[in-house]
């Protein structure tokens, strides 16, 4: 176990960047299509060919999930994924055509210091997110950078540099969960300006630091603290879930809502008016049924941690922007594994 969403077998992962710009993607890309739902709590959502993912929806699989900076700029990346996938053979085929399947969610990260060049010269120069999906679909693989790397690379939270996470476990019953974050929160990953995760409670090992709860919870920590003020328009923590269960299009949706909850036990405040959070439920079906009432709420209670923990770790790893006025990092605000500096 890599302790990555990798770990759930048919799942593999592609990052790509552009550091002049600040920003970048990231694409789960499945050994075959997969079925999949989606939750979104976040009052602010961009994304592209969501509505399917609905159980009502006839569309039964997908082939891949793309996470990508750039907000509404950044809807472009899928088409550079689903270029990728038609070379692949991927996707169902239609009188000879192949097409396949990406979903795509999107976060704002356009006022982190990065050139963004296609903002004031629209008819000359053209976002880079077609490439970067493509290239992130052809990097594609088991082992994937965490922290500032793919649709992290321009995440931000109120007070830290955030990042890409990932995170995996085995259930009670044998299957295995894995999540996938970019963190680019609204709120904050830490209780207040000190070293404790919120998700400490979930952390396994020293993933983010070992370094555990506070023995209270500062007053000043449970003050909403949020960035972007009086904007408020660049957040949202888009992610996913897999598991190798086999699951219907609307157990993977009761997996989505539950996984939801990890960004909640992750990060203060979630799930906000200008949030656009959302979570991708996959099922690669690699093993037995998960669907029973029983089995499927152990899987989400897992996904759900899995979640929180990707986002401690998206935070942990990351490191800072090169800008004057960039957040810092964790770890250079706090230090790692065993440092005890507040």
């Amino acid at each position: 176990m890599r302790n990555l969403i990798t770990d759930v077998p048919g799942v593999k992962v592609g990052n790509a960047h552009d550091a002049r710009a600040a920003t970048g993607v990231t694409v789960a890309i499945f050994d075959k299509s997969c079925v999949a739902s989606v939750a979104t709590l976040g009052g602010a959502p961009g994304d592209r060919a969501v509505t399917l993912l609905e159980p009502e929806m006839t569309r039964g699989a997908i082939d891949a999930v793309v996470l990508s900076g750039g907000s509404l700029y950044g809807l472009d990346a899928a088409g550079g994924v689903s270029a990728v996938l038609c070379q692949q053979g991927r996707g169902a085929t239609f009188g000879g055509i192949v097409l396949p399947v990406a979903v795509q969610a999107i976060l704002f990260d356009l006022m982190n210091g990065g050139e963004k060049d296609w903002i004031r010269e629209p008819i000359t120069q053209r976002p880079p997110y077609w490439e970067l999906g493509r290239d992130a679909g052809l990097a594609a693989s088991e082992d994937f950078a965490l922290g500032t790397a793919g649709a992290g690379y321009g995440g931000t939270t109120a007070n830290l540099k955030g990042g890409l996470g990932s995170a995996s476990q085995r259930t009670q019953s044998g299957f295995i969960v894995g999540a996938l974050a970019a963190v680019n929160a609204l709120g904050m990953a830490t209780v207040g300006d000190t070293r404790h995760f919120w998700a400490a409670p979930y952390e396994r090992g020293r993933e983010f630091g070992g370094h555990g709860q506070p023995e209270k919870v500062p007053e000043k920590a449970l003050a909403i603290c949020f960035k972007g003020q009086p904007v408020q328009a660049t957040a949202t923590t888009i992610a996913m879930v897999a598991t190798d269960a086999v699951l219907t299009k609307a157990e993977c949706k009761r997996l989505a809502i539950m996984a939801n909850d990890g960004l909640a036990r992750a990060l203060r405040p979630a799930h906000a008016p200008n949030d656009g959070d959302t979570v991708f439920a996959v099922a690669t079906g690699r093993a037995g049924p998960g669907g029973e009432p029983p089995v499927l709420t152990e899987l989400g209670a897992a996904a759900a941690d899995c979640l929180a923990r990707s986002v401690a770790r998206g935070v942990y790893e990351a490191t800072a922007l090169p800008y004057a006025t960039s957040l810092p990092d964790y770890r250079g605000r706090f230090g790692g594994c065993g440092d005890v500096r507040e």
